[in-house]
């Protein structure tokens, strides 16, 4: 009955047309907040997914490296044991060292990254060099995969133009201040592709084979980490808890999150922070209902005693404004879910809002997760109810 008679009450026509405009100001409004918060959210969710996919690209599932010390010996029966562990596709040591690298008449600081074979065969990284190609080795020349951002800075050209030369303070010995020079490691050896994965690995990494970091920094076998690409089916923690057990406390071992903890974590505490400023927006959008209906009420206050002279209780009475106040939010969160959804889709399909300057990708990136859609719709009708709420608890029994 008070559904009814709610639904009657919505869209019968009201003698006074300023509570027809201040509900659909109400709807309208609900809708705007509702539209806001899965378009935003879904923007997050799309610069989350592109932030690891970045990622990914450049870190490998899981990453060992020593608790203390910069470097360490995989050369041990333990380590040769867990290669072999069931659910590793493949088994990489890194070696890295920050050099002065210099071509030409520039110089920068950048980090070497030096990788084995498996490594090279196995990264994703081949799929971002833009130019030349990621190929450590051209027979026994080595080479090296160098970032846009670094291409950039030294004006490098590729193809045995020039040599990078490579410098890196020895790290026995005493520095002489009469001939700084005698106290640097140098090495040279050529540029032969360009990778771009993002401005803060572009602009930090060279890759360079194993072998040649191990020279030019006077280690035999030392490795800073040792990097773990998994099969589809394994599970990265259940593997790394494996491998924590098995190398004791003296080794962390680092899924992709824990390897980027820092910023995974900034991007949800950016997304809740948004998600709660729109949350008390639509908090505030709200009390426009709360005027529509008091109005309401005033206006029907005839009505309200003759269905007491019929027998209705407060309780009935109440439900029909409060249903009617709720049925006012369910139509804007359904407007404005509907809308937002279709925002998504047009951004998805035809990138209409375009990212300014020369971005990773043309258009502002859009994922919907559905956990958010209805965590959205949710929040929203329960901030409707509430608002519904306090008008019709004004009405009395008597």
């Amino acid at each position: 009955m008070s559904l009814f008679i709610a639904w009657r009450y919505l869209f019968a026509k009201k003698s006074h047309n300023v509570i027809n405009i201040i509900s659909m100001i109400s709807v309208a409004g609900l809708a705007v907040g509702t539209l806001a918060l899965v378009v935003v959210l879904s923007v997050y969710n799309g610069f989350d997914g592109l932030v690891e996919s970045l990622y990914h690209t450049f870190d490998a599932d899981l990453r060992i490296t020593p608790a203390e010390g910069k470097t360490f010996s995989p050369r041990t029966p333990v380590f040769d044991s867990l290669k072999t562990l069931p659910g590793i596709a493949s088994w990489s040591e890194v070696l890295e060292e920050n050099v002065l690298l210099e071509y030409r008449d520039k110089q920068d600081i950048v980090t070497l990254k030096g990788v084995d074979s498996t490594y090279e065969a196995v990264t994703p990284l081949r799929g971002k060099v833009i130019s030349g190609e990621f190929e450590l080795y051209h027979g026994e020349i080595e080479q090296a995969v160098v970032g846009r951002a670094i291409v950039n800075k030294l004006r490098i050209g590729i193809y045995f133009i020039d040599p990078l030369k490579v410098y890196l303070p020895r790290r026995e010995g005493r520095i002489s201040l009469v001939n700084p020079a005698a106290s640097l490691n140098s090495d040279y050896l050529y540029p032969v592709g360009v990778f771009a994965v993002e401005q803060a690995f572009d602009s930090k990494y060279v890759f360079v084979p194993i072998a040649f970091v191990r020279r030019l920094a006077d280690y035999t076998d030392a490795v800073s980490a040792i990097e773990v690409h998994l099969q589809a089916e394994a599970d990265a923690a259940v593997m790394a808890g494996k491998l924590r057990n098995a190398l004791g406390n003296g080794f962390e071992v680092k899924d992709r999150y824990q390897q980027n903890e820092a910023i995974y974590a900034m991007m949800k505490t950016e997304k809740a922070i948004i998600y709660t400023i729109l949350i008390f927006i639509s908090i505030i959008i709200s009390c426009n209902m709360l005027a529509s209906l008091a109005m309401l009420i005033i206006e029907k206050k005839d009505d309200a005693y003759t269905l007491r002279c019929l027998g209705a209780g407060a309780k009935l009475i109440r439900s029909v404004f409060l249903l009617e106040g709720w049925m006012i939010s369910l139509c804007g969160v359904v407007c404005g879910v509907l809308g937002g959804l279709l925002l998504c889709f047009l951004q998805q399909q035809f990138g209409i809002v375009g990212m300014p300057g020369n971005f990773l990708v043309p258009a502002y990136p859009v994922t919907v997760l559905w956990s958010d859609v209805l965590w959205v719709s949710v929040s929203v009708s329960a901030i409707g109810f509430v608002a519904a709420l306090l008008p019709a608890c004004t009405i009395r029994s008597s």
